[in-house]
């Protein structure tokens, strides 16, 4: 079907937000609108296209197959649209640079590496999204991302920077205890879990030949940052991140106990989508992301 009249970008934006939600109240919260104006912006791009975009049930909403089509090709052209009027409002020369990573990467990794690449490169503007705890998935609204993935990303380019591995952890005040107990430690002092990895200690414990732990009582926690903080805070054991956690060992906050890192399935990957890859900040960002994390290799692409 050949549209008279192209729909409205305001319309395509309303969508986007509405789609990324999967709800029109959010959506008009965000967008300072009223939840009645958003749905009525849906239906009238619903009517121009011919197709419904969303299913409607008694509580909740879903992408059709239509919207989650329309959200894919859509999103990534509204955002082009956005840098090339921003760009050019500030005179050219600047570019925007839109990147997802997990949350805990990003404050113990990337931000205190990222003032020496803003001196670097100042004519890049950054803009970073930590909402997803572990994504996997390289986002429509993402220029690059670095993802948390049991193997490589499927029809992305990316580089593998490094493999996941966890320490056993407590507050140093703790350090006493675990010598005098060992492996009865447990017995003594809560375990603190994080909720995606609820299995992890078992793995540990199977790993060193110990039986799996059964502590006195458990802390559950749905991020990482707050695993460590509980753990910093005396609360009890954790197992947390090694690479991630090294300035928390070196200044003292945490101590490590046993000598043994859990490797686990799971790398980080930064990634991009092929049609990025000419992008001169795109790469730039790619290049120098690799040569914190993971040194020079080569880079590869999976149809």
């Amino acid at each position: 079907m050949r549209l008279s009249h192209p729909p409205p970008t305001r319309s395509l934006r309303i969508f986007c937000v509405a789609a990324r939600h999967c709800s029109f109240k959010f959506a008009a919260d965000e967008l300072f609108l009223t939840p009645s104006a958003v749905s009525h912006q849906i239906k009238e791009l619903e009517s121009a296209l011919g197709v419904r975009l969303f299913e409607r049930k008694p509580r909740s909403l879903e992408l059709t197959h239509a919207g989650a089509t329309l959200l894919e090709e859509a999103e990534p052209l509204l955002e082009a649209l956005d840098r090339s009027v921003a760009q050019i409002a500030r005179g050219g020369g600047r570019h925007t640079l839109r990147i997802q990573l997990p949350p805990f990467f990003a404050s113990e990794l990337l931000l205190p590496r990222l003032g020496a690449f803003c001196d670097q490169h100042p004519q890049i503007d950054i803009r970073i999204d930590t909402h997803d705890p572990r994504p996997t998935l390289h986002p429509a609204n993402a220029d690059a991302s670095i993802l948390l993935r049991d193997a490589p990303p499927q029809g992305m380019e990316y580089a593998r920077l490094f493999a996941l591995s966890l320490t056993a952890a407590c507050a140093p005040a703790h350090l006493p205890t675990v010598a005098r107990l060992g492996g009865g430690v447990f017995r003594e002092l809560a375990l603190i879990v994080h909720k995606l990895s609820p299995n992890a200690w078992s793995s540990w414990a199977q790993e060193i030949g110990l039986a799996a732990p059964e502590p006195r009582s458990v802390l559950e926690f749905d991020t990482m940052h707050a695993v460590v903080r509980a753990a910093e805070r005396g609360l009890g054991l954790a197992l947390v991140p090694t690479a991630h956690c090294d300035t928390w060992f070196r200044s003292g906050t945490l101590a490590r106990i046993f000598a043994f890192e859990l490797p686990t399935a799971d790398s980080y990957y930064v990634v991009n989508r092929s049609r990025d890859a000419d992008r001169p900040d795109v790469r730039t960002f790619i290049a120098w992301t690799r040569e914190q994390f993971s040194g020079p290799q080569p880079s590869a692409a999976c149809a």
